[in-house]
């Protein structure tokens, strides 16, 4: 497994977020938490692009961003524009950390300890991220379709920019 893999599909799935986020109908919306619902599609946007920009972009890539998890629970009616550009932040320290010409060793041990008191190795650690960013983001979808009634998909986590894939008869 190389990491450009896995920031293949983090990018992919940021990108589908981004969808999702433009596709509430007002900024309002995105703060709506229906009854038997903890987070807001706005409250699981600012935490899973705090959560990519801290393990991604500050841990492995040294970018300096210093995240705030109570924030990403706590803010309520941040304006889309802001949510957007959490997402390019996040996008952007995925893509610079994992996808480009720095290497990343999957198979060292994650140089942060996790919760304060586990050790996990780099890829596995990188494989849940991915795994998580997915569920947050399928919970984004349907609360968008609860909030609004719309039953609508939005254009995004096709298969088509997995970093492996090519015609079948070129394989």
């Amino acid at each position: 497994m190389e990491s450009r893999w896995l920031a293949a599909v983090l990018a992919r799935d940021l990108d589908t977020w981004r969808h999702e986020v433009e596709a509430f109908p007002d900024e309002a919306s995105l703060w709506v938490a229906p009854p038997g619902v903890s987070n807001s599609a706005g409250t699981l946007t600012l935490h899973i692009a705090g959560n990519l920009c801290h393990f991604v972009g500050a841990v492995l890539g040294q970018t300096g961003y210093l995240r705030n998890r109570e924030y990403e629970f706590a803010a309520r009616d941040v304006p889309r524009a802001d949510l957007l550009a959490a997402l390019d932040q996040a996008k952007a320290a995925v893509e610079e950390t994992l996808g480009g010409a720095r290497a990343v060793d999957l198979n060292a041990l994650y140089p942060e300890t996790i919760a304060g008191r586990y050790r996990i190795r780099t890829g596995d650690w990188l494989v849940h991220l991915v795994s998580h960013c997915g569920l947050h983001l399928g919970q984004v979808g349907y609360l968008r379709r609860i909030i609004t009634g719309e039953n609508k998909a939005v254009t995004g986590a096709g298969i088509t920019t997995l970093a492996t894939l090519v015609p079948a008869e070129s394989a």
